[in-house]
């Protein structure tokens, strides 16, 4: 595997940066290649020579963080609920402002349901509707229903600025998981 030359990392960082910045003041929308350009501080020609658009940067952006969201899911797939959850709330709590801004920012749906979509994925084997509280339910109900309750609660401690610490958020999402999944 080949070295990436740090200016290159150091370059896509100051995009990565001046993208989420720029949506914390306006809709994606509105955010020219000259906005990233200027906050940046980078030309236009570098933010082309790395990305196509401003949309390639923020699905770039975006992947990176489902990705690791996905790292960590995994190594956490031997752990019980609550203690697995500390470790997304953890990251989302290292990673404060792209949430933040990636779901109380209007002009940021494609994350809410990227995300969303990763988390269908991730419950479809914590679920099992063939015993217990689940039996004889729809299985695709059952997961798009606790996908959906944990991005809404998540959204919600985000636009709440953070209510309650990212520990206390992990309980409860943990033991609500644990009384919806198993």
């Amino acid at each position: 595997m080949s070295k990436v030359d740090r200016r290159i990392l150091k370059t896509q960082e100051a995009l990565k940066t001046a993208v989420i910045e720029l949506m914390a003041e306006k809709n994606f929308d509105d955010i020219t290649i000259q906005d990233l350009s200027d906050k940046a501080n980078v030309s236009r020609g570098t933010i082309y020579l790395h990305y196509m658009d401003k949309y390639d940067l923020l699905d770039k952006l975006i992947e990176t963080h489902i990705q690791e969201l996905r790292v960590r899911c995994e190594a956490a797939a031997d752990l019980d609920f609550v203690t697995g959850s500390v470790v997304w709330t953890e990251y989302f709590e290292d990673n404060y402002t792209f949430f933040a801004t990636m779901l109380a920012s209007k002009g940021a749906p494609f994350f809410r349901n990227r995300f969303l979509d990763f988390l269908v994925e991730e419950f479809q084997n914590e679920v099992d509707n063939t015993k217990g509280k689940n039996e004889g339910l729809n299985k695709d109900l059952v997961v798009h229903f606790v996908a959906s309750s944990y991005v809404g609660i998540v959204e919600w401690w985000f636009t709440n600025e953070r209510p309650v610490s990212y520990q206390v958020l992990a309980e409860q999402l943990g033991t609500l998981l644990e009384r919806i999944c198993e």
